[in-house]
């Protein structure tokens, strides 16, 4: 599927307005999960917006308690109930674990798929060995999201999208503000006369097929996201992100 590089990831907004905002600056992917206790402000956010509805992807997320076969469908149904949508663009497997069967999960939610309720199926936070057990059970993963920014990111992963031609989708590209301390971050930021967000954000989408969710909350730090996207970094440039030691994983399993 086609994803803009810079959507919002909405962990942890509490206002509407701040949905509306984003949407209003141009922002057409829009990630909630049913975890983050939010699809409800999310669906408010966009009802409020001056879109259309077939301009924006919406995703959500089935949290682990959602995952058994019986329970996909209802657990779907709540999620839309709550964003106040027919349907998402986007559901993922939020993890697979708790009561996730690859072999009765994964039918049940193309099962929901060919009810209309979600256009495509995607996985979120898998091993390679996962994902490949999962393409024996669905008709295609439409994406795969991960943690994905400097100090933490897998090739492994990125390969299988490569392979599969499905976008990865990052999160967490700011490493929740580490990014801001890092000396090699900052000094490629200051060469660019930008930020070190920014370089963070055109770092992780220098990669093919490689999409990400930043979030934000002011409607400066909104724009200054989308606008990442447009930074050209050098090769030598993403060779020395490249290097950072990569040992901070902020959401393990």
């Amino acid at each position: 599927m086609h994803l803009p590089p810079v959507g919002l990831g909405t962990m942890g907004i509490d206002d509407p307005a701040t949905v509306t905002a984003a949407v209003d600056a141009g922002y057409r992917h829009l990630d909630t999960a049913q975890i983050y206790d939010n699809e409800g402000v999310v669906g408010s956010g966009v009802a409020a917006a001056d879109a259309d509805r077939g301009d924006l992807t919406v995703a959500t997320k089935l949290w682990i308690d959602s995952l058994a076969s019986a329970d996909v469908r209802p657990g779907t149904e709540a999620s839309l109930d709550r964003l106040g949508l027919d349907r998402v663009d986007l559901l993922y497997v939020h993890r697979p674990r708790g009561d996730y069967d690859p072999a009765a999960t994964l039918p049940a939610l193309e099962e929901v798929r060919e009810a209309g309720l979600t256009d495509r199926v995607g996985l979120s936070n898998f091993e390679p060995d996962q994902l490949a057990t999962a393409r024996e059970h669905l008709d295609a993963v439409a994406a795969h999201q991960v943690e994905f920014h400097p100090f933490f990111w897998s090739e492994d992963l990125l390969a299988d999208a490569r392979e599969g031609g499905y976008p990865l989708v990052a999160y967490s590209p700011l490493a929740g503000g580490a990014v801001f301390d890092d000396p090699t971050i900052r000094a490629i930021a200051d060469d660019h006369d930008t930020s070190p967000a920014a370089v963070s954000i055109a770092w992780a989408t220098s990669y093919d097929p490689v999409v990400t969710i930043p979030k934000a909350s002011s409607r400066a730090h909104l724009e200054a996201n989308l606008a990442a996207a447009e930074l050209v970094l050098t090769d030598d440039e993403v060779a020395r992100i490249e290097a950072i030691e990569r040992e901070a994983e902020l959401f393990p399993e």
